[in-house]
């Protein structure tokens, strides 16, 4: 096999949670173009089902199913329709995230505790479930922030009215991150690989024009990232190219985190 062989993913069968979301698009497109069967789940079925159908007019094959990450039941439900109409799927990638926190550090406990039934409760019981199915020497994909990795920056808000003291974010990365290397010591000995990837901000229409110039002097790269910066890292953690790395945080962020 060819260097270049080890990075096709065609024969795989990958799940993706939250694919319609602002990351989970190019995580989506990277997984298919490389030629896995790639599932797409969140609660928002109308949108995956939209996207889906995007990508099967391309010739990918791409399948939405519903999900909700707060429930077992639903988590279950999904991973059983996956093994049924396609046999033991070989990847896993916690794209999936809520945002229900709005007033920041001192929102409701009610909603704090949303997030962390859903990012936190909801990510284990997703990887404990899927894990169970995954195929020997496959590969866990954990789409974490580099809010995980580092402290927040105030700067980066300079002249704008954005703020992001989003404690349960930042909680939820960090943890993401050490659960990567627990999930790594739990799966290695079946062959199956676990890596996080932390994504830096992702350039959007409606970012400021301040932000997105704050933010671009603190990078090394000096820009924001596009709709395509993720694909590499995906199909590369994704495929047989990674055969001997896990239990790895890695920044995908032109630099933020290097300064």
């Amino acid at each position: 096999m060819s260097i270049i062989d080890t990075f096709s993913l065609n024969g795989k069968v990958a799940l993706v949670t939250g694919g319609a979301g602002l990351y989970g698009r190019q995580i989506v497109q990277a997984l298919a173009e490389a030629g896995a069967r790639t599932y797409i789940a969140s609660r928002n079925l109308e949108a995956l089902e939209k996207l889906a159908a995007e990508h099967r007019a391309l010739g990918h094959d791409v399948r939405a199913l519903r999900l909700d990450q707060a429930d077992e039941p639903s988590i279950f439900a999904v991973r059983d329709a996956i093994v049924k109409e396609s046999g033991r799927p070989h990847i896993l990638v916690n794209n999936a995230v809520a945002r229900p926190v709005t007033k920041g550090y001192f929102d409701d406990a009610a909603v704090i505790n949303e997030s962390m039934r859903v990012n936190g409760t909801g990510l284990i019981l997703v990887t404990r479930a899927m894990g169970e199915v995954l195929a020997d020497s496959g590969s866990i994909i954990n789409i974490g922030s580099i809010m995980g990795l580092i402290g927040l920056e105030p700067l980066n808000y300079r002249n704008t009215d954005m703020e992001g003291w989003a404690p349960d974010y930042f909680f939820h990365k960090g943890g993401m991150a050490n659960l990567t290397r627990f999930l790594a010591s739990y799966y290695g000995p079946r062959g199956i690989r676990v890596n996080c990837v932390h994504p830096g901000g992702l350039r959007s229409p409606s970012h400021p024009e301040a932000f997105v110039k704050n933010y671009s002097e603190r990078t090394c790269l000096s820009r924001l990232a596009s709709d395509t910066d993720l694909m590499g890292i995906i199909v590369f953690l994704a495929s047989d190219a990674s055969a001997y790395i896990t239990g790895t945080n890695i920044p995908v962020d032109g630099g933020y985190t290097a300064k």
